[in-house]
């Protein structure tokens, strides 16, 4: 508890001297070594509490401003040491202000009444009519807004995670408003039931309300020019800037909003970014990006998405309301001026072209190319399992991932293939195959719910899912093999069995974390029944089963390998595990060829086109190569395919080699 001590006469009269005035100077507690002399001009009322005022600020372009108070106006605040205050137009009121704060130029900053400080605001995500409402506080993550927003076929459980929340917004109200350690408030307008960690910047905002800005010093936030936020929740990391709008909005861990964006009802998860554009009632899980200014995005779920310029979304057939909601599956992107008609579904990793106007459903059909040709949707089954940019999105997002590490709300998978997508897979290779036995393999087309698939696509879809599986399921295999040494087959042979009885059903993708469904399923029940009994404990369930997915991943990989290739792990020998690893090895390598080939696309002289303008076909690939730093075998990229190809096949060889020794 900090000492106070109230002032001397002599003090008061100093204040008084330097046109300072108080209600009542009995009422002003000040540090055993305060000085009054970087006090001026200053109103006090109500109960204030003033630290030290002994530093300097050291302000960009030279500039140096001594702790103290300054033209201003303070009710029932307190204010920690070497604060600097000055220019506050109206007043401050109700606040706690913590060491070292810089605040200038500002309208006013108060708290009225109890406030929860943004916890507790209801999101109407998805469906702007309601229906799935997601309580924001302060540690949501992605995983609990998922089940808040989709679990609604379990409301007992759904009630029990809101009564949780509820407890914790209960322990955060108070009447009194906080702004941590290092804070800079300046050029800003209106705060209202405003909390403000640590280290935050909040630079030339125009109006905040009932909101709380969970800034930490490792991950400070920064709200910058123009800003006007009302009802919201700002995580760590992240960055708002430019005249950017929300409304009941969370924005979680490393989110960057900026240049006009516009949003409501909305839930930004860990590194979304949000730039020109517009987003009503969406569900954005991680690593969902959208850059350009003819952009919306509504009603809708995404995860690892990029939308392209003039995606658009339709959750309003005009009868019964904007009643509608579509699901992108993680990784899914738009292609520039695509639109999709909710409701649709959208498998994993697909990518959508042109406008569909048919409700779509290509869930069990990921890594797909959605595209619209005169009217018609066309599907292209697994033709993003061959493209670079896959694997290149892949590659980057863990790269991209600016949380800081210390605490990480979300629990982020970035797993291209993973029983998840690999299920999907599995039943999109049967749905292919089915088209084919009832339609004829000679069909030129094959019709699937409202698009269509080309005889072509079908027959390449099928192959490419079938080298997927194989990679998939090899990598999973040598793993495990590798997981712990074995002296003979026996040994090995208990290597393999798996270790966890969950894993081998249905998965789910929880806005970025893959679980098995039973265990989620048994999450919820836990939370149902009382036996998780705060918001902590969930997250900690959460946490621990994002921890174990390979031990979950190899249990459903167990089943799968024994039933896709018809053998018994269990009594298998080396003889058999050396021809998986060998149907690996070259699932590996015709994939990485592929990709190979696709990348050469972007070194073909139809790329170098608009290059060397004014020159010759030498100068133009000269003047590619200083723009883009090298050419297609010097290529950072193409070179880490060679060396992936080469890494694995030698992996292979020292599998086999093992085997054969046991």
């Amino acid at each position: 508890m900090k000492e106070y001590r109230h002032l001397n006469a002599e003090e008061i009269a100093q204040l008084r001297a330097q046109a300072c005035h108080a209600e009542n100077w009995d009422d002003i507690l000040v540090a055993p070594a305060f000085e009054p002399g970087h006090v001026f001009s200053t109103r006090f009322s109500g109960c204030v509490r003033l630290g030290v005022f002994e530093k300097s600020f050291s302000l960009p372009g030279g500039m140096h401003k001594h702790a103290g108070l300054y033209h201003t106006t303070l009710h029932n605040v307190e204010i920690g040491d070497n604060c600097c205050i000055e220019n506050v137009k109206n007043y401050i009121s109700n606040y706690r202000i913590g060491e070292e704060c810089f605040i200038e130029n500002v309208d006013v900053i108060l708290c009225d009444g109890v406030s929860s400080f943004g916890n507790g605001v209801e999101v109407s995500v998805m469906n702007e009519t309601g229906g799935r409402e997601v309580l924001i506080y302060d540690r949501l993550s992605a995983q609990q807004a998922y089940v808040l927003a989709l679990y609604r076929h379990r409301p007992g459980a759904v009630a029990a995670l809101e009564g949780l929340i509820r407890a914790y917004i209960d322990a955060v109200k108070s009447d009194t408003g906080s702004i941590g350690r290092g804070v800079t408030i300046a050029d800003t307008g209106y705060l209202k039931n405003v909390r403000v960690g640590d280290g935050c910047k909040i630079e030339g905002a125009s109006r905040l309300k009932n909101g709380s800005v969970n800034s930490t010093a490792e991950a400070p936030v920064h709200i910058g020019v123009g800003v006007i936020g009302d009802d919201f929740i700002i995580s760590s990391g992240s960055r708002v800037d430019d005249g950017v709008m929300f409304s009941r909005c969370f924005i979680g861990q490393a989110c960057v909003l900026g240049h006009g964006y516009s949003a409501s009802d909305s839930l930004f998860f860990g590194n979304c970014q949000g730039e020109n554009g517009e987003a009503c009632a969406i569900f954005a899980g991680p690593f969902t990006v959208t850059h350009h200014k003819s952009t919306l995005l509504i009603a809708g779920m995404f995860s690892f998405m990029n939308a392209g310029s003039g995606s658009n979304q339709s959750n309003h057939m005009y009868k019964l309301g904007p009643i509608h909601q579509g699901i992108m599956e993680r990784g899914a992107k738009t292609a520039s001026d695509s639109y999709i008609l909710w409701p649709s579904k959208v498998g994993a990793f697909s990518l959508v072209m042109g406008r569909h106007v048919q409700h779509q459903d290509t869930s069990d059909l990921p890594f797909s190319y959605l595209i619209e040709r005169q009217g018609v949707s066309f599907i292209m089954p697994g033709a993003n399992l061959k493209s670079v940019g896959t694997i290149r999105d892949a590659r980057k997002w863990p790269q991209r991932d600016k949380r800081h590490p210390a605490d990480r709300l979300d629990c982020i998978n970035y797993n291209l293939l993973s029983p998840y997508t690999v299920r999907k897979m599995l039943d999109g290779k049967s749905l292919l195959e089915r088209l084919r036995a009832v339609s004829g393999p000679e069909s030129e087309i094959y019709a699937f719910q409202s698009g269509k698939i080309k005889n072509t696509s079908l027959a390449k879809g099928l192959r490419l899912y079938g080298l997927a599986i194989d990679k998939f399921l090899g990598n999973s295999l040598i793993s495990r093999i590798q997981s712990a040494p074995a002296a003979s087959m026996d040994e090995l042979h208990a290597v393999l069995a798996p270790g966890k009885k969950d894993g081998d059903g249905a998965w789910v993708d929880l806005a970025g974390m893959l679980a098995p469904k039973s265990c989620i399923t048994r999450v919820m029940d836990d939370v149902e029944s009382g036996r998780i009994a705060s918001v902590a404990a969930l997250e900690a369930a959460f946490r621990a089963l994002h921890a174990d997915y390979y031990d979950y991943e190899w249990t459903w990989a167990h089943r799968v390998i024994e039933e896709y290739y018809g053998v018994d792990l269990a009594t298998i020998d080396a003889a058999g595990l050396i021809a998986l690893v060998e149907r690996w090895k070259e699932s590996v390598v015709t994939l990485d060829n592929m990709i190979y080939e696709d990348a050469r696309k972007e070194f073909s002289l139809s790329a170098m086109t608009s290059f060397g303008a004014d020159g010759d076909k030498a100068q133009r690939q000269e003047d590619f190569l200083q723009v883009r730093g090298a050419l297609f075998e010097d290529d950072p990229f193409v070179k880490s395919i060679v060396e992936h190809i080469a890494v694995k096949s030698a992996l292979g060889e020292e599998v086999v080699s093992y085997l054969r020794q046991l």
